[in-house]
């Protein structure tokens, strides 16, 4: 299983130059691109300067993170989810780089079951279709939040399946999936072609609905039943990637060397219980 690297796990303490520099250093293999960070990036650098990092790297571009908030949106905003689909499209182009996150709206107001399916859906066939000349996958990311319009796995997944293109599949992240106690039943039930991308993390031991992302610890270090996940993988057939992702303040604070460093060593702990993995430094 490849190693990779979620920015959010810097954010406040890193720009992409460094990020890339320091997951080249760690020997991560992938790196995931968050939007915010490229746009910064693009201010001084150019496209061709990031194709040639990744030319000359083992480190490998693997998804753009990520699409927000892109159903329930006024036509502004939509419009602007559109034009930030293209952007990364394009960029991906030049980098090659295939994958983008993509993210339901956290406010469920009193939208219903069926009306949040139907809209969900709508969207995603939309981008898809924008995206497939490109050769762009969409990676649609369920949020544990009690209040996301889509917060469990078996939703997620019901969603992608009803979306019907071959260029939608699913997040499985970790917090989420733990958050708001999504079924392990339904991921043994899971094609492990529509995981388009597996994001590992803990948390700290809070009840159901209680748990924000800044919960969020280190792999192995929290309440998240790991094995449960990483087994049914295993037992599914999925062994694509696995992406650190975490939003902890606390982490924030330290130096990104030391953020980069603890990330790969915790993820493959984790991981090397089920998966042979690509121990480089």
């Amino acid at each position: 299983m490849k190693i990779a690297f979620n920015e959010a796990t810097t954010l406040h303490n890193s720009i992409l130059k460094e990020d890339l520099e320091l997951c080249e250093k760690h020997g991560y293999d992938y790196i995931e691109v968050r939007l915010d960070k490229l746009k910064e990036y693009l201010t001084e650098h150019t496209t061709d300067d990031l194709k040639a990092f990744f030319d000359n790297s083992h480190l490998k571009p693997y998804a753009f993170n990520a699409l927000e908030f892109i159903t329930f949106r006024d036509e502004a905003g939509y419009q602007q989810i559109k034009d930030d689909l293209q952007f990364l499209c394009e960029v991906g182009d030049v980098v090659n780089c295939k994958k983008i996150v993509v993210v339901p709206t956290f406010d469920i107001g009193d939208y219903t079951r069926s009306q949040i399916k139907e809209e969900t859906v709508s969207v995603l066939r939309e981008l898809a279709d924008l995206a497939e000349p490109y050769g762009v996958k969409l990676a649609f990311e369920f949020v544990g939040y009690p209040t996301c319009s889509v917060h469990s796995f078996g939703d997620a997944y019901e969603i992608v399946t009803e979306t019907n293109r071959e260029n939608v599949g699913v997040v499985l992240d970790c917090f989420h999936f733990h958050a708001m106690k999504s079924s392990i039943e339904d991921l043994k039930k899971a094609d492990p072609d529509k995981v388009f991308i597996f994001h590992i993390d803990d948390c700290e031991d809070l009840p159901p609905g209680a748990l924000r992302d800044h919960h969020r610890v280190w792999p192995g270090e929290g309440a998240i039943d790991l094995d449960a996940i990483l087994s049914t993988l295993k037992e599914i057939g999925y062994s694509e990637m696995v992406s650190i992702e975490l939003f902890r303040p606390e982490y924030w604070e330290w130096e990104a060397d030391r953020t980069i460093r603890v990330g790969k060593e915790t993820t493959e702990k984790a991981v090397s219980k089920y998966f042979a993995v690509d121990q480089r430094v």
